[in-house]
């Protein structure tokens, strides 16, 4: 990007699903009134909790008794995608709007321009991150119709991975010219809970996904060989967001004001069935 431009970077630790979900709405509608600058945030989850994408039905996909019985929390997203379990994770929102300065026209290649951010702090925690493009006709045609509910399963377009793997999930939407990205870095993934979230037409289908699943999709401590801390997840990708989009990043905290709206949000929106269960 052209000349350096100052982003804000929020980091609110973890916090409630619909606290999060709620936080990256605000965000995306004070930056479309012009109130703040474009933004970073991170964020983690208390409790553990299974985000869906806003197109998904629950009653046909999630088997919320799991849900239940694993005590996570639980959220519909305003983005699209797959159903995303969100534990021992980074999570990170990029909100700007379409017409800032080389930001592509095209949702694809906003993506992959966004994406850059999650694959430089991927670089500076020692792993060779690519973007993984469809090589043929076929690919192409399976990323336009994916089989499976579980986000993690199907690398999409300029999807983030290393040796093979996919290793991070993104969603975008697109509001009142602001571009919402957010996505999960994730450091370390809990494949059995995961694969209780969800129906399948019998165990056999089940453990054939799984099977696959474990060829397709990594989380940071399983490459690295080692915990690596959240701190240190942290600054690498603070860093590769910075890197990335040739930004630099002014640590920014809500008023008292902006947070009673998120907290209003929160309860009154992505707290309620009607919003979480609709579809």
């Amino acid at each position: 990007m052209d000349q350096e431009q100052t982003w804000y970077f929020i980091n609110s630790g973890n916090q409630s699903p619909a606290y999060n979900m709620a936080a990256d709405e605000k965000l995306l509608e004070w930056h479309s009134e012009g109130i703040i600058p474009p933004v970073v945030r991170f964020y983690g989850w208390n409790p553990p909790s299974l985000s869906i994408g806003f197109f998904q039905k629950v009653e046909k996909e999630i088997n919320m008794e799991a849900v239940k019985k694993h005590q996570l929390g639980f959220v519909r997203r305003p983005t699209g995608g797959r159903a995303v379990l969100h534990d021992e994770e980074l999570t990170y929102s990029v909100i700007v709007t379409e017409s800032y300065p080389s930001m592509p026209k095209s949702v694809t290649e906003a993506y992959r321009v966004i994406s850059e951010g999650v694959l430089q702090g991927f670089r500076y925690l020692g792993l060779d991150a690519y973007f993984s493009v469809p090589k043929t006709k076929e690919e192409e045609e399976q990323l336009k119709n994916p089989r499976s509910s579980v986000c993690f399963d199907a690398p999409s377009w300029y999807e983030l991975v290393v040796e093979g793997r996919k290793i991070a999930g993104s969603a975008q939407t697109r509001q009142k010219g602001v571009i919402l990205q957010h996505g999960s870095i994730v450091i370390d993934m809990n494949e059995d809970q995961l694969f209780d979230l969800f129906k399948y037409p019998s165990e056999r289908v089940r453990e054939r996904m799984q099977r696959a699943f474990k060829n397709k999709a990594v989380s940071i401590n399983d490459l690295t060989g080692t915990k690596v801390s959240i701190e240190e997840v942290t600054e690498a990708f603070k860093k590769g967001f910075e890197k990335g989009l040739d930004i630099h990043m002014t640590p920014y905290a809500f008023s008292k004001e902006q947070e009673e709206e998120i907290l209003e949000l929160a309860k009154n929106k992505y707290e309620s069935d009607e919003w979480n269960f609709r579809r």
